[in-house]
Parts: structure tokens; C-alpha cells; sequence
């Protein structure tokens, strides 16, 4: 198995499922409904629907980095977008979205070349092979944050 190929399935682990760690993000949101995806659980702390948007926009991010498009600062909508309607469509929308942002990522990564993995991403100071990992990082971290939230 190549590297490229170990990248995508801890892409998918981290997501999916079948993690060492314990529960992966799509198993954590699988019985949040948008009643509690909003509700704002902790003082000072992210909602459960505002993670799975800011987890959804930096796997975008790093899938435009990817294709080729050079981002060099993010600005803070992009980073954490704005949570517009609570209603269930718009919630399951979000995580529609989600999945569907997460399947074009690991889309993206199988058609990397792996001698790009060294390569520096283009507006950055870091290389392909440290951003893939840094996104499986990102969505691990966060679904810790989402499994503390649905506790509290």
C-alpha cells in the first residue's frame, strides 16, 4: 500500500469509522439532531453544527490546495461559516454537505501524485504530506470536541 493510499484511509478512518481511537466524526453526528447540533451547550465554546461547517470548510480548503489553487489566508467566515437557519432541512443539508466535501477530498488526494507529497503547498510553508495529515489531525480533534459536547 502506498502512501497516498495509507493517507486516504485515515482520511476515511478519522470520518467514517473503524478508528483506533474510538468514534469517528460521521458516527458521532449519526443521532445529533439540529436541536442539539445548535444549541450552544458550554460557555464560550463552538456549537456542534458550527465544527461540522468549520471541519466541512477545511476539507475544502486543503481539496482546492490540492487542484491546484493557492490559498494563502483564510478569511473568518471561510474559517468558521456562520450557522444561517437551524431548522432540520438545513441541518441535514449541512451534513449532506459535509460527507459530500469529505468524498471530493479523498477524491482529490487519490489522484496526487506521491512524489508531490514532498512538495511545498503552493502559499504555505508547509508540504502536501504534513496538510494531508494536518486534515486527518483537524477532523480527529474536532470530533473530540463534538463527543465532549454531546456529553455536556
Amino acid at each position: 500500500m502506498g502512501e497516498i493510499n495509507r493517507i486516504n484511509d485515515q482520511l476515511r478512518r478519522a470520518f467514517e469509522g473503524t478508528a483506533w481511537h474510538g468514534p469517528s466524526v460521521q458516527e458521532l453526528l449519526a443521532d445529533v439532531t439540529a436541536e442539539k447540533a445548535a444549541a450552544r451547550r458550554l460557555p464560550n465554546a463552538h456549537t456542534i453544527w458550527e465544527i461540522v461547517l468549520h471541519i466541512a470548510a477545511w476539507e475544502k480548503i486543503v481539496r482546492r490546495r490540492l487542484e491546484g489553487e493557492v490559498i494563502e489566508n483564510v478569511p473568518d467566515e471561510e474559517d468558521w461559516p456562520p450557522v444561517r437557519e437551524t431548522d432540520e432541512q438545513s441541518w441535514q443539508k449541512a451534513l449532506e454537505e459535509l460527507k459530500r466535501g469529505h468524498l471530493a477530498l479523498r477524491e482529490a488526494v487519490s489522484r496526487l501524485d506521491e512524489a508531490r507529497l514532498k512538495d511545498t503547498v503552493p502559499g504555505t510553508s508547509y508540504s502536501f504530506y504534513f496538510m494531508l495529515h494536518g486534515v486527518i489531525q483537524h477532523d480527529l480533534y474536532h470530533a473530540g470536541q463534538i463527543g465532549v459536547l454531546k456529553r455536556a
